[in-house]
């Protein structure tokens, strides 16, 4: 692993100073860094493409080359920033691009990562981004960076530094805290609990989907009914609401993660001209990227149940914090002549026993298919 404090400095030193992007696991410590030492300096955005225009506003007004951080399985959503407005054909913006090699060739990944990582080098020289591998080498840090700086600001073009897992990664953490009386997984068996059996489930990406997928083992229930969305994070909710709509006489319920929910807030907004009385939208809302580190997501931050009104939910109005307000606010939304939508704010934190979610993604994908389609 390199030294966090010499990389800083080398960054410094090139006049690097301002950061912005979506926190991955394979930069977690030089994400939770950026964190402690320069957090006035530091902007957690939304999504990659989000963060890209960050970027771009803080060299206009400064002149500074700024860094950008994400993981390449979010590049998808930098692409057109990339390409259409920071690409040196159009307004030539330079800035450093620090991306997590996830899935790299060699290295036994998980499914999900497997093609993203096949593709990542070639994608960036597709879109004519200049790039190289950085190298766990204290030694050849500064010269790496100087040069990526000096190509960035010479030809006024974002310049990119793939990073293999472990070289800027930190301690592993639980994240645990005390801030809320329930965890995820105590918020998502009351829901079990609560709902018919034939319930549909989309869980998020990150640590909803290993916590479902055990608590239906430790159940001895059937996981058919279940979506584990593993990848495309923001887009279980959409998953949720398409299946609802064809599946109208069953309960259809996405457990969200508040992070994933900010990344395409914009799909809150669908169930304002979709009528879907069948789908429940829970927000399992740790305030937190906890899955890659634990940084701040602005989920505490914000009035979801608000936004989710104003986007056509129905809601109790305000959050739950505990096994009775969200056992009430399950039974009041019932009914509901609308989508529903409930906040739950929990503590961040994963059961230590929980083990590696590795399951057959084609076998679990044909299960469900079966199940929605076995009562039409």
């Amino acid at each position: 692993m390199l030294n966090l404090e010499l990389v800083f400095e080398e960054l410094k030193n090139n006049g690097i100073t301002f950061f912005t992007g979506v926190p991955d696991s394979y930069l977690d410590g030089f994400c939770n860094y950026v964190l402690q030492h320069m957090a006035e300096r530091n902007i957690i955005a939304a999504n990659e493409g989000n963060a890209i225009g960050i970027a771009t506003g803080h060299y206009l007004a400064s002149k500074e080359i700024p860094l950008v951080y994400m993981q390449n399985s979010g590049l998808g959503n930098a692409v057109n920033p990339l390409v259409s407005l920071v690409n040196e054909e159009v307004y030539g913006i330079p800035m450093l691009l620090l991306i997590g090699w996830r899935g790299q060739p060699g290295t036994g990944d998980w499914v999900q990562h497997d093609l993203q990582g096949r593709i990542t080098p070639s994608l960036l020289e597709l879109m004519q981004i200049p790039f190289s591998i950085l190298d766990d080498d204290n030694e050849k840090i500064s010269s790496v960076i100087e040069d990526a700086v000096t190509i960035a600001r010479k030809y006024r073009k974002p310049y990119a530094l793939i990073v293999p897992k472990k070289t800027l990664a930190g301690e592993k953490v639980n994240c645990q805290d005390n801030s809320y009386p329930l965890s995820r997984e105590e918020a998502i068996e009351i829901i079990l609990d609560c709902l018919p059996q034939d319930t549909i489930y989309s869980a998020t990406t990150g640590r909803a989907t290993r916590e479902l997928f055990f608590l239906r083992e430790r159940r001895n229930e059937s996981k058919n009914c279940d979506f584990l969305n593993i990848g495309s994070m923001g887009h279980a909710s959409s998953i949720a609401l398409s299946i609802a709509l064809e599946q109208k006489d069953r309960r259809v319920v996405c457990l969200d993660g508040d992070a994933a929910a900010i990344m395409h807030m914009g799909a809150l907004t669908m169930v304002s001209k979709i009528h879907c009385p069948n789908f429940l939208h829970v927000l399992l809302n740790n305030g937190a990227h906890e899955s890659v580190g634990g940084q701040p997501s602005v989920g505490h931050l914000i009035d979801f149940s608000k936004i989710a009104e104003a986007c056509g939910y129905q809601t109790i109005g305000k959050p739950v914090f505990n096994k009775d307000e969200l056992t009430a606010a399950l039974n009041a939304l019932q009914d509901a002549d609308r989508a529903s939508f409930i906040d739950i704010k929990v503590h961040k934190g994963l059961a230590s026993t929980l083990p590696p979610l590795d399951f057959s993604h084609r076998e679990a994908i044909d299960n469900l298919i079966e199940e929605l389609n076995s009562t039409k």
